[in-house]
């Protein structure tokens, strides 16, 4: 599951170590991050503070849609 975030600029700093380690994630524009679980987890075990932007829809709860339709 994919997990949009935004960090602070003070909570950035202390996430870009973990976020080396833990993730392939996206950069994007204003310090927002397109992340995987485990890395947010460890993000969030490491005691960083973001605001969740959005998370990717449970496609077993989109009946009917198709897998790479958009809703």
């Amino acid at each position: 599951m994919k997990i949009i975030i935004r960090l602070s600029a003070r909570e950035e700093a202390k996430a870009l170590p973990i976020l080396l380690r833990h993730s392939p994630g996206i950069v994007l524009k204003n310090r927002t991050y397109v992340l995987g679980t485990e890395a947010v987890r460890a993000l969030t075990d490491a005691g960083v503070q973001f605001t969740e932007v959005s998370r990717e829809a449970d496609h077993a709860n989109l009946a009917g849609a198709a897998s790479d339709e958009r809703v």
